[in-house]
């Protein structure tokens, strides 16, 4: 359920012409490997980028024959197609995600450095991209964030299980977005664990009384 339905085509729009910040650019791509409800729209949309780029008048490259040979010198990668879903077994993490583990040598859930941050409460820590914080958030089926807002922009992809804080139910795959104006306290389905990916500009800020009590140790 996402809610910023506005916000939501903004950020959709931004994934199909290319120009959002790499870790914002994966974290959509893992909202439509998990998710079929945007996929045609996002489709419609790169197909009209094509054809802007075909409309275009064309350009002169300086050293064109350099840039072929660069091209051309390059091995051959595997293709995957992102638009299939990667979940198997007890393997959550989508493949456009997968990256960003990597350049921490994190393949696996095992292997993720988790740290608690509240009983019931654990974050990963995967680094700053393109002036973005990433992080990993694992909440114990029916424990509660404590209550907060934020000083910039917070994208949430939920990867397993769901949580529902004042602006609703989200579930795996949702993406659900976060400013300086919400101020919310997500609780974890009953039932099962909730994981989620965030990317956030700006910090985070505690607004209830055991998060303030906590926040010297969130830091």
């Amino acid at each position: 359920m996402e809610k910023n339905v506005t916000g939501l085509d903004e950020l959709l729009a931004g994934y199909a012409a290319g120009t959002l910040a790499s870790p914002a650019q994966a974290l959509v791509g893992a909202h439509l490997e998990l998710k079929d409800t945007h996929r045609d729209y996002v489709s419609s949309l790169e197909a009209l980028a094509g054809l802007g780029v075909d409309e275009s008048p064309p350009v002169a490259l300086s050293d064109r024959e350099g840039l072929l040979a660069s091209i051309f010198s390059l091995e051959p990668e595997k293709v995957e197609n992102i638009r299939v879903s990667a979940q198997t077994g007890d393997d959550w993490v989508p493949l456009s995600l997968r990256p960003l583990l990597e350049q921490g040598k994190m393949p696996g859930k095992s292997d993720l450095p988790w740290k608690t941050l509240l009983p019931g409460v654990k974050e990963c820590k995967l680094g700053e991209f393109d002036g973005c914080m990433t992080s990993l958030l694992w909440v114990r089926a029916g424990k509660a964030m404590p209550s907060h807002t934020h000083s910039g922009t917070e994208l949430t992809l939920i990867l397993k299980g769901g949580y529902s804080d004042d602006d609703g139910h989200f579930e795996t795959g949702d993406i659900a977005f976060a400013d300086h104006e919400i101020d919310h306290k997500p609780i974890a389905d009953e039932g099962e664990d909730c994981i989620c990916f965030t990317v956030t500009e700006g910090s985070l800020r505690l607004t209830g009384p055991i998060g303030r009590l906590f926040a010297p140790f969130m830091r």
